[in-house]
């Protein structure tokens, strides 16, 4: 069962899959720090390079199938051109209101 971007707890984890949903950089962008750093599979990875690899020049979507800790751990099935569908686990470290981290990897 998926849940819908609106119904996620955490309005800025909320605002974030709404705009890779939407395929929405600027918006997406907007719920970051600027320093804001992130993983995939274990690994740091560019941040910018990596968001236009594998989400926004390819039409990539997440279904929500979970959350909890507070809406800032989330299991989707994520979609893209690229890789087809996988399920991920995103985990979100979030302060005042911007996101500073988001860890994700194959669930």
């Amino acid at each position: 069962m998926t849940i819908a971007p609106a119904k996620l707890s955490d309005p800025v984890v909320r605002t974030f899959v709404t705009a890779i949903n939407a395929g929405d950089r600027e918006a997406f962008l907007d719920t970051l720090t600027p320093s804001a750093t992130m993983s995939d599979d274990g690994s740091d990875r560019d941040l910018v390079q990596w968001i236009d690899k594998e989400i926004f020049g390819v039409r990539g979507r997440m279904d929500v199938q979970t959350e909890a800790n507070g809406g800032h751990s989330l299991v989707a099935n994520f979609t893209n051109d690229t890789w087809g569908e996988m399920r991920t686990a995103w985990r979100f470290t979030v302060e005042h209101g911007k996101i500073t981290r988001f860890e994700t990897g194959q669930a």
